[in-house]
């Protein structure tokens, strides 16, 4: 890259030598950028997320939701969208964006290799369906889609194996939750639940 188009780039996004040093040594030495760096340049996409810090707390405190929620009988105050035989769909209470969905199995097991074969099938199915779902209700420009194994990779439920899908569209991450510790979530959630609810 050429350097002027760099510093011009750049110093849009943050004005930090540092980074810029990084960045130009990096290069040189045919090594990609950091991830810090690469944020500070805009090439990577933060989804900021800290309201739902209350969400892993009470995870932690209360035992594991995702095998008390499909064990009370009561799923539209559950969010429970959808049951298989050995796996639902459950929406996100603190979701990153509306329509945040997780698919989870209802055995309490950790890993993906504890699931059993007919589990395993089931499970990417209902993946797959919860992605056609949103997408004819809710029309998302992207996915987010991933399972978080273990505390070190950002689980908030260690010991109950479960799968993420976050609709994502243009424009969807902002200040406020930066500023303001404060999410905008456009729409309330049994509204959310109900829209996904009727197309199933």
């Amino acid at each position: 890259m050429n350097p002027e188009v760099f510093y011009s780039w750049s110093n849009a996004i943050v004005n930090s030598g540092a980074h810029v040093q990084d960045f130009e040594a990096r290069v040189s030495n045919g090594i990609a950028p950091s991830i810090e760096s690469a944020y500070y340049m805009g090439l990577m996409e933060y989804l900021w997320a800290p309201w739902r810090m209350e969400y892993v707390q009470k995870a932690v405190e209360s035992g594991c939701i995702l095998c008390q929620k499909p064990g009370q009988n009561n799923d539209e105050a559950n969010l429970i969208l959808f049951r298989g035989q050995h796996n639902f769909i459950i929406l996100n209470a603190f979701p990153y964006n509306p329509g945040h969905l997780m698919v989870a199995p209802y055995r309490h097991i950790a890993d993906l290799q504890d699931l059993t074969d007919e589990e395993a099938k089931e499970f990417f199915e209902i993946i797959k369906k919860s992605v056609e779902l949103l997408k004819e209700v809710m029309k998302p420009a992207g996915f987010n889609i991933g399972t978080n194994v273990g505390s070190v990779a950002g689980a908030g439920i260690t010991e109950h194996i479960h799968t993420h899908i976050v609709p994502r569209w243009q424009g969807d991450t902002n200040f406020m939750p930066v500023l303001a510790d404060t999410k905008v979530v456009p729409e309330a959630l049994t509204g959310t639940y109900r829209k996904l609810r009727a197309k199933l």
